[in-house]
């Protein structure tokens, strides 16, 4: 073969191969950047499908998300619901007339006012009807809303003296909510600036020392407690001088539940509020709590907690789920005793002063 031959055989396919891998080399591309060779890098979470996430925006105006205060509107539905009924009827009639009457006292005998009072109530009304002439349903159910607010208006301000600590009794029966009440009412007296000791004159039902002592660590309160099954009277006699020596605003005591129709029980709260009379602070509310869904039963309850140690006002727990608010009008009517406080649902906010205008506004809200 000749030197020629040979040359075409070897050189000439050589620069063939030559010339393709560098046509290859000069199209990949450079060293960390993307290229139709290279095969993407990983995504930091999630599949490589997923959409990227849309960008936030600032919330509109007025839409935040904040607590609002309770309002009795909003929380009396079933205590409303007791009256609505007759209501639709009275304004239904063309006038006012003896059937009239009947739908009101129905309704309120409906809600729970109790028959005494329902009938006081609209003995009064009637006489503003004969005064005022009055000749129509609303004008009938404004006398009636009017004389309701009148009668349920009074001092409602829970008194802190100047003088040394003053202290607060809450009496009550079992599962009235008396714990929670004082655990509430500590956070706003806390928030108010006000320096608080519990005592916890509950000796006899289990872990409720334990109960008002996570009160206490959580609205930065002092609290006292003794032993188990011990005399309460002890208790709430050195949580008041630990107020004292302390300088503390506000003793809350909690005292156990009991039934009212038990005379040695009554009498060992009788003794406790004595005891409590001879320590160094004073004594300025006695304050039965109430379950507002037992209706006519808490005011026999009152009636026999007045009898032992002179109640100063009333704490209604529960009203938001009791179709049984005219027990509000019941209590004012038949003791005299002034509804302080009202429990219109779960939260430290929702236990409320009494407010005798919005209570009946609610109760004939549309």
């Amino acid at each position: 073969m000749s030197l020629i031959a040979i040359i075409l055989v070897i050189v000439i396919p050589a620069m063939l191969i030559l010339g393709v891998g560098l046509f290859f080399v000069l199209r990949s591309p450079a060293p960390g950047r993307s290229g139709t060779l290279e095969p993407p890098a990983a995504p930091l979470a999630g599949p490589a499908t997923t959409p990227a996430a849309e960008p936030m925006t600032e919330p509109t105006a007025g839409l935040e998300v904040v607590p609002e205060p309770p309002t009795y509107r909003g929380r009396l539905a079933r205590a409303r619901g007791a009256l609505a009924g007759a209501l639709a009827s009275v304004r239904g009639r063309g006038g006012i007339s003896p059937e009239t009457w009947d739908d009101l006292e129905e309704g309120l005998l409906r809600a729970d006012v109790g028959l005494g009072p329902t009938t006081e109530l609209l003995d009064a009304v009637r006489s503003t009807v004969t005064e005022l002439g009055l000749t129509t349903p609303d004008e009938l159910i404004a006398a009636l809303k009017a004389e309701m607010v009148g009668r349920l208006a009074g001092p409602i301000d829970l008194e802190i003296t100047q003088d040394g600590p003053s202290v607060w009794l809450f009496v009550g029966v079992n599962g009235v909510g008396k714990t929670t009440t004082i655990g509430k009412l500590g956070q706003r007296l806390a928030a108010e600036g006000r320096s608080v000791v519990m005592a916890a004159g509950d000796t006899f039902r289990a872990a409720a020392a334990e109960q008002l002592g996570m009160w206490a660590e959580r609205t930065g309160a002092e609290l006292v407690r003794g032993a188990e099954g011990g005399d309460p009277s002890s208790v709430i006699f050195d949580g008041i001088a630990h107020a004292a020596a302390s300088g503390a605003d506000v003793v809350l005591c909690d005292t156990a539940g009991r039934l009212h129709n038990k005379s040695n029980l009554m009498e060992e709260l009788a003794k406790v509020r004595r005891v409590a009379d001879k320590g160094a602070g004073t004594v300025t509310e006695v304050l039965l709590v109430l379950d507002a869904t037992t209706g006519q039963n808490g005011l026999v309850q009152a009636k026999q907690f007045t009898e032992s140690v002179e109640l100063t006002g009333v704490v209604l727990t529960k009203l938001d789920g009791s179709a049984k608010g005219g027990i509000v009008l019941a209590i004012g009517a038949e003791l005299g005793i002034p509804v302080k406080l009202v429990g219109l649902g779960e939260t430290a906010a929702d236990l409320v002063p009494f407010d005798a205008k919005e209570f009946v506004e609610a109760l004939f809200a549309d």
